[in-house]
């Protein structure tokens, strides 16, 4: 498991003492299941889910990445994340986050129809 700690400055000393106290509810793999089926349903069901990461912030949460695989050729990019808390395992994911997340997918997807491929 990996644990990312936002806000930390880039140079300089740093004293840093971490208590969390918290009841993990939602496990990573619960976590990478309810964004999995999120993204099937409302995006693309072309979207795949990687290993979340915990995010240590003001609350704890799964920072689940987001991918564009096709069926022939799998995995293509990462086209965002989604966070899920911990505790609640309510997704947190706007209007603006889901639009970014098919951009992006959109713009892979396109990128990757223009390369060339062997004809089977």
């Amino acid at each position: 498991m990996e644990a990312t700690l936002e806000q930390i400055p880039r140079t300089g000393k740093v004293d840093l003492t971490i208590q969390v106290s918290t009841i993990i509810n939602y496990s990573a793999e619960a976590a990478r299941r309810l964004v999995g089926r999120f993204v099937a349903n409302e995006i693309s069901y072309l979207l795949r889910c990687g290993a979340p990461g915990l995010v240590v912030a003001e609350r704890l949460y799964w920072r689940v990445p987001i991918t564009l695989a096709f069926p022939t050729t799998g995995p293509v990019g990462t086209v965002g994340t989604i966070d899920v808390d911990v505790e609640t395992g309510q997704l947190s994911i706007t209007p603006e986050q889901i639009a970014e997340i098919t951009r992006h997918a959109e713009s892979l997807a396109a990128a990757y129809s223009t390369v060339e491929r062997p004809a089977s």
